[in-house]
């Protein structure tokens, strides 16, 4: 259930007209009454004796009972109430008992009898609008201080009484929603998305791992915007305003929109807050440059990795910092990455924004790791989908499911619903966009550990044994373990001990929440062992008696016949 206090206005009979008329797109169906203030006004949708006129009227009697001088400049409360895609359709008695709980939670009519007048309106099945008059019928104007929130707070608890999806409460941290008008005019244009949601994520994008203004707004012009900057008499820069070229008002001239418009961690002084450095930084040794997008991919696992830790044991400002940041690796990932992977990887950025802000204030600095990492991923270059850049976005795809769940799990403690809900979703997103990505590099493993001679098979099954006694069961009987495996025989092969570095890589992070432990080990001892990503790449034994070409045939063609598999036990 989900509330919505509009902008207040002037005219009762306008917004009336609106609420009774056919919708700016026919959308509108029969347009009735529900609900009033003493059950007895007039409907015009139902009574063909009653006027629009009538209503209006009635609703503004205390209004015009006023000296003109004390009148209120705008006396139109709007509110719509709206239930949550996937709710049953509700009862016009039970939308008139939810208007009149509505009513009252937010003060426009507290029931002490000289309230406001208010009537509620059903044009469609799955909300009503509520429209008041804001004088109440003793001349005074009501309390309704932050109605939005205390309408809120009743519609969690209509949500219980009704069976209906729970919504996850807000905080006031949340992006702003496009306007209708911002929907409607979206919509008349064939556009599935508003210029203001574009505009969000180009922006987001574009601060991903920036080293300073000048790199970000040369990245908004790169992305298609239109740029404007706010100066100070000083010469410094105050704030910025975009726009989408194509996006005009009445007068042709562009509409812009500040950062701080599109989202509460995109004004200019919170994205300079990204740029602040931490505890350590004046000595930091510069980082090589990356040499691709594999090894992009490679420094982003290792510092997700890092950000685990700091999850795990950071104080809030630090891990509020870790998340921020994660979101910033996700954008760069989604921007660098193949096709085939990038609708899912933008997905999951696009939920994961809802997670990256919170009350807690990300302690700028500490997240030096992971914003470089987004740097190094969006100057590594767009990857290939195959080879050692595809091999590698899974292998750090397998890793931010970790931080994504991890995140999600810190903000439950913290009872940050909307963000830890968020979490989740991007978190689904990216094990989707992992199996699409860790298709052909996992067929390859399987197919060289099910080749493998049963005495070396049982050898790495003793080592996994004698590694994770616990695990060693599930590991053995889920469809990865050919290719945990092959991973291993490549670890033995180039003389590391298998059974030492699999205790190493289950004491990173636990494993037991894993949907498929086999997959989460190959990638850790890849990594551990400094093996290449893509099996293609690895020497050793495994592809003796056949070609390259021939290997990669056989690989294609498993994964196509295992690809179903991985995506639902993945």
């Amino acid at each position: 259930m989900i509330p919505r206090i509009h902008q207040q206005g002037r005219n009762t009979a306008r917004l009336l007209a609106y609420l009774y008329g056919p919708g700016r797109r026919e959308e509108h169906a029969d347009p009735h009454l529900v609900a009033s203030f003493d059950s007895l006004a007039p409907d015009p949708g139902r009574d063909p004796e009653a006027t629009l006129r009538d209503l209006a009227q009635l609703l503004d009697e205390p209004l015009h009972l006023l000296p003109d001088d004390t009148r209120p400049a705008t006396h139109v409360w709007h509110a719509s109430v709206r239930a949550a895609p996937g709710d049953r359709v509700l009862t016009d008695d039970e939308w008139a008992d939810i208007a009149r709980r509505v009513i009252t939670a937010t003060g426009i009519d507290p029931g002490d009898g000289a309230g406001c007048r208010w009537a509620a309106v059903r044009h469609a099945d799955d909300h009503i609008h509520l429209i008041a008059t804001l004088v109440r019928e003793d001349g005074r104007r009501p309390d309704h201080h932050r109605s939005a929130k205390r309408a809120q707070t009743e519609c969690r608890q209509i949500e219980a009484d009704y069976d209906l999806h729970r919504v996850a409460p807000g905080d006031g941290t949340a992006a702003k929603r496009p306007t209708s008008a911002e929907r409607h005019k979206a919509e008349r244009r064939g556009r599935q998305r508003t210029p203001r949601e574009e505009l969000r994520e180009t922006v987001r994008r574009s601060a991903a791992g920036s080293a300073g203004e000048e790199e970000f707004v040369d990245r908004l012009a790169a992305g298609g915007l239109l740029v404007r900057r706010r100066i100070a008499p000083s010469g410094d820069t105050l704030g910025y305003t975009v726009a989408l070229p194509g996006d005009r008002n009445g007068n042709g001239e562009p509409v812009f929109y500040s950062g701080s418009k599109l989202a509460p961690d995109l004004s200019l002084p919170r994205i300079r807050e990204r740029w602040t450095q931490g505890p350590g930084d004046t000595g930091r040794q510069p980082t090589p440059p990356v040499t691709g997008p594999a090894s992009a991919r490679r420094r982003a696992t290792g510092a997700a990795w890092q950000a685990l830790l700091v999850i795990d044991h950071g104080d809030d400002g630090m891990v509020a910092a870790q998340i921020a940041a994660t979101g910033e690796v996700l954008d760069a990932l989604a921007k660098s990455s193949a096709a085939h992977t990038r609708d899912e990887l933008r997905a999951a950025a696009t939920a994961f924004e809802r997670a990256s802000r919170s009350h807690v204030r990300a302690a700028r600095g500490h997240d030096h790791a992971l914003r470089q990492a987004a740097r190094d991923l969006v100057h590594g270059g767009p990857a290939l989908g195959r080879g050692e850049d595809g091999a590698t976005t899974a292998m750090v795809i397998d890793t931010l499911v970790f931080l994504a769940v991890a995140a999600a799990h810190w903000h439950a403690r913290k009872q940050h619903a909307q963000q830890a809900e968020a979490a989740h979703r991007a978190a689904e997103h990216l094990r989707a966009a992992y199996a699409s990505a860790s298709h052909y590099p996992m067929a390859l493993l399987h197919q060289r550990g099910s080749r493998l001679a049963p005495s070396w098979q049982r050898h790495h099954a003793t080592a996994v044994r004698h590694a994770l006694p616990e695990l060693a069961d599930r590991i053995l009987s889920e469809p990865g373990w050919p290719a945990l495996a092959a991973t291993l025989d490549e670890v033995r092969t180039t003389g590391h001990d298998a059974t030492a570095l699999l205790t190493q890589a289950a004491a990173r992070r636990e494993l037991d929440t894993a949907e498929r432990m086999s997959d989460v080990l190959v990638w850790r001892l890849r990594r551990l062992a400094d093996l290449p990503a893509d099996p293609q790449n690895s020497r050793g034994t495994h592809g003796r008696g056949s070609s390259a070409a021939s290997s990669q045939r056989r690989a294609a063609h498993l994964a196509a016949r295992t690809s179903n598999d991985t995506r639902r036990q993945r």
